[in-house]
């Protein structure tokens, strides 16, 4: 089991860093530079809007079903027919539900048909990641690293075909850029069909009400903190494109900034991802999960920190290098107001990955544990307050007041967590590893703050930040080499 879980782990990772942080910084980028702002601006609004309502399609399974078979694995071919057909039902449900509330919030036909599209190709994300759990129950961990980075793969072949033809710079650019996510999607999501039905040889496509109902009552809880997540985290660019005059171009700038937020996250999505079962496991056979959460913790805050706090001292640099190389001939005034106010949206949203990635671990840790009526009221209020602090700050400060209001939700969210796993787990408070920290997070300011004083190009300046961060880690001993083989112990 060691040799598997840390062959998933690193596997998964190697091909997502390979291939993800291209799509996203590359090819993704240039479908915005081409497509034009605006229209990325309102094709990343209903990205969002159907992401929010994507508790229909799932309503917990997905994760309930990772952790039930990461603790009964035997259960998967008996469940998989039935849960295949459940998941059908709600795709339905889900379409006529983005229909109807897009006419209700008065979403025209131009917009109600990139609405419907993307609303498709959400269902087949989330049955991408259904079929994943499956794959990771049946120990098929190769698979489902080559899985979770086949749609990327292929969306990246057919977009450089697109950025090279032209077709972006039409009137239906975003529209074949969708397509294309379509044909991406739908093709990864018939290859791990194919696969699982090969290795369980049994699928009969039938209903089984009492089945469903079961599951359903026993994933409602999980369900439930899926949307109230998905409202903290993606309602910020509705509200923006809705309430706003310019709505698709903040939306298209706040876009610019959350791009390399999404980026960022991957390591730790990647990370919970494997820790679930994990955990899972640990809690079903009493194992203490003390020191494996503050090694988690330690090797992803640390990284989380200087990322942070480096992307909001070059906030200008960096988002111009990405965004802003050709300074155009005409609406130079526009053309830095953009660059700024993109600049500053990117500094607050990438601090917020130090909180991010805080709650990944403790949340996946108390969701491992079922604390989900704990994590329900804490995700039920970081959603409230997001949505009141965002309707005041959106009319005040534009984008950059929906990215403010995002980042204190994080943190906020962060530290209910913490405390909330503290009690139930009892663990003891750790001030020693407490000031460690403290004094980290004092030195990669000092270290940002002095870099650029140096009086070398913006590049070097980073690099030499980067490694001096890196070297002071080890110095405070916050990470050690030592806490890194510690990790083999837990496969």
């Amino acid at each position: 089991m060691q040799k598997k879980f840390l062959t998933n782990l690193g596997l998964i990772l190697f091909l997502n860093l390979l291939i993800k942080p291209f799509y996203v910084l590359g090819i993704d980028k240039a479908v915005q530079h081409q497509v034009g702002i605006a229209d990325y601006g309102e094709y990343f609004a209903i990205f969002n809007f159907s992401f929010l309502l994507t508790i229909i399609l799932d309503l917990g399974i997905t994760n309930f079903n990772n952790k039930n078979i990461a603790q009964n694995s035997h259960l998967l071919t008996k469940h998989f027919s039935s849960l295949f057909t459940l998941k059908l039902l709600l795709a339905v449900i889900y379409i006529i539900l983005v229909v109807v509330v897009g006419l209700a919030i008065g979403y025209d036909t131009r917009l109600m048909k990139l609405l419907l599209i993307q609303g498709f190709n959400m269902f087949l994300v989330f049955f991408i990641l259904y079929l994943r759990s499956n794959l990771a129950g049946l120990h098929l961990f190769k698979t489902d690293g080559i899985i979770s980075v086949l749609d990327r793969t292929i969306l990246i072949v057919i977009c450089v075909f697109l950025l090279n033809s032209g077709l972006l710079y039409t009137q239906n650019g975003i529209m074949y850029f969708v397509y294309a996510q379509t044909f991406a999607y739908f093709t990864a999501a018939a290859t791990a069909f194919i696969i699982l039905i090969r290795k369980t040889h049994t699928f009969k496509l039938s209903f089984n009400w009492p089945f469903s109902l079961m599951i359903l009552k026993k994933s409602f809880p999980f369900a439930v903190l899926t949307i109230l997540m998905s409202f903290y985290n993606r309602i910020d660019s509705v509200m923006i494109e809705r309430m706003l005059p310019d709505g698709n171009v903040q939306s298209g700038i706040y876009a610019q900034g959350f791009r390399m937020l999404d980026a960022a996250n991957m390591i730790a999505f990647l990370v919970a991802g494997v820790l679930l079962p994990v955990f899972s496991r640990m809690l079903k056979y009493k194992e203490s999960v003390e020191a494996l959460v503050r090694l988690i913790t330690t090797l992803l805050l640390t990284p989380a920190i200087i990322i942070g706090i480096g992307c909001l001292f070059y906030n200008h640099e960096l988002i111009g290098y990405l965004y802003y190389k050709e300074i155009p001939k005409e609406g130079l005034k526009l053309f830095y107001s953009q660059w700024k106010e993109s600049s500053e949206i990117f500094g607050l949203l990438m601090m917020s990955f130090i909180a991010v990635c805080t709650t990944y671990v403790f949340g996946t840790l108390l969701t491992a544990n079922g604390s989900m009526k704990q994590l329900n009221y804490m995700a039920a209020s970081g959603m409230l307050l997001n949505i009141i602090l965002n309707y005041f700050l959106i009319l005040k400060y534009n984008a950059f007041g929906s990215a403010m209001s995002s980042m204190f939700t994080q943190f906020l969210a962060a530290i209910i967590q913490v405390v909330i796993a503290q009690r139930v787990f009892k663990f003891k408070v750790n001030y020693r590893l407490i000031n460690t920290f403290i004094i980290f997070v004092v030195g990669v300011i000092a270290i940002n703050y002095g870099s650029k004083m140096l009086h070398f190009s913006w590049m070097v300046n980073f690099t030499m930040m980067v490694v001096s961060c890196g070297l002071w880690a080890f110095i405070t001993g916050i990470i050690s080499i030592k806490s890194m083989f510690r990790l083999l112990k837990y496969g």
